[in-house]
Order: structure tokens, then C-alpha cells, then sequence
């Protein structure tokens, strides 16, 4: 029995892989509609309008906020804001797309309250161990802000509950074939 094509939010812990198993989805999955977020950073040099973010002033995405254009929005590092158009996400809902959305936790709190009939599914680590490995492995932070990351994570994973699904990011074909079947569609095997 497959769902009828809809909205599926994906969210997890810091460095639990969620970028990494949604690139697998589109590169795998063409019949998955990535949302595209926009933000009000610059492009980067390669980065096309529409394609990679849609790229907004912070005027026009003050006034798309204030509108209720926007599924969820946060402003990241204390800097630029990142959200979800509502309007991009209701027209590949309505051509029969299967949506994916890979965001943060407050992000897809957000979206529970907008769209409480979305499919929540939440990425978990294998393990702890493998979660701490992961934060701490790459080398790029001091000890304290290793230890704000850990004491973040802890915090996120107690979200777990408060999704539909989970999904352990073991592997991320596999991980990524499992969240593609709770999405209503068929994984494409090994």
C-alpha cells in the first residue's frame, strides 16, 4: 500500500548525517522533490537562484515571514536566515510530487505546527559512541565547544519521540532506501 505523494520532514541531531543521506536521495531518487531553502547569504560562486537556495534580501525575507510565506525559517550562526517557502513546497504537493525537507529540529517543530499530517522522520546515530566519534572527530573544534556540540546533541536526540519514524544512519544506501519506502515509494535495491 503506498501514501499518497506528500510532505516528509527529515531532521536529527548535529553531524548525524541528514545532508549526506538527502544528497544520496537526489542523486538516486529523481522521483524525490528536494525542497530548496532560501536564505538571505550571498551566493556562492557556482550557485544558481532556484537550484541551490532561493537567494533573498533580508527585506524580501522579512516580508515573506511576516506574510506567513514561510514554512519554517531560522537564522543560523546569528547571522543569515535560512526557511522554506510554503508556496514551493504546496506546488510540488500539488503536481503529485513525494516532497522531502531536510532541516533542523526547530525547523521541523515548525512545520509540525503548519502541517501536522506531514511525515516526520528522525535520523539517529547508531550509537552514542559513534555520534561522539563523529563530532569530536573532526578536529576542527577546541575541547569546549567539542563539549557544546555533545551537550547539543544530547538535547536533540531526546527529540526522538516527538517524530513519526525513525531512521538509523548506519549506512547511508540504506538509511536513505528505508527513509525513501516510509516516503510511499519503492527503494531501488541493492
Amino acid at each position: 500500500m503506498s501514501k499518497k505523494p506528500g510532505l516528509t520532514v527529515l531532521a536529527g541531531p548535529t553531524a548525524v548525517g541528514k545532508g549526506t543521506v538527502s544528497t544520496y536521495i537526489r542523486d538516486t531518487y529523481p522521483e524525490v522533490w528536494l525542497s530548496v531553502s532560501a536564505t538571505t547569504r550571498a551566493a556562492r560562486p557556482g550557485e544558481q537562484d532556484g537550484v541551490h537556495y532561493f537567494f533573498k534580501s533580508a527585506e524580501e525575507f522579512d516580508s515573506l515571514v511576516a506574510d506567513g510565506q514561510m514554512l519554517e525559517w531560522a537564522v543560523v550562526h546569528g547571522r543569515n536566515r535560512y526557511g522554506t517557502l510554503r508556496s514551493s513546497v504546496d506546488a510540488a504537493i500539488a503536481e503529485g510530487k513525494s516532497v522531502l525537507l531536510e532541516i533542523d529540529l526547530q525547523g521541523a517543530r515548525q512545520v509540525k505546527a503548519a502541517v501536522p499530517d506531514a511525515t516526520f522522520v528522525f535520523l539517529a546515530p547508531p550509537t552514542w559512541e559513534e555520534m561522539v566519534r563523529r563530532l569530536v572527530g573532526r578536529g576542527t573544534e577546541t575541547p569546549e565547544e567539542q563539549q557544546r556540540r555533545l551537550e547539543t546533541a544530547k538535547l536533540e536526540l531526546a527529540a526522538e519521540p516527538e517524530f513519526d519514524h525513525t531512521v538509523i544512519n548506519d549506512d547511508v544506501r540504506r538509511a536513505a532506501d528505508e527513509l525513501v519506502s516510509l516516503m510511499g515509494l519503492t527503494p531501488h535495491g541493492r
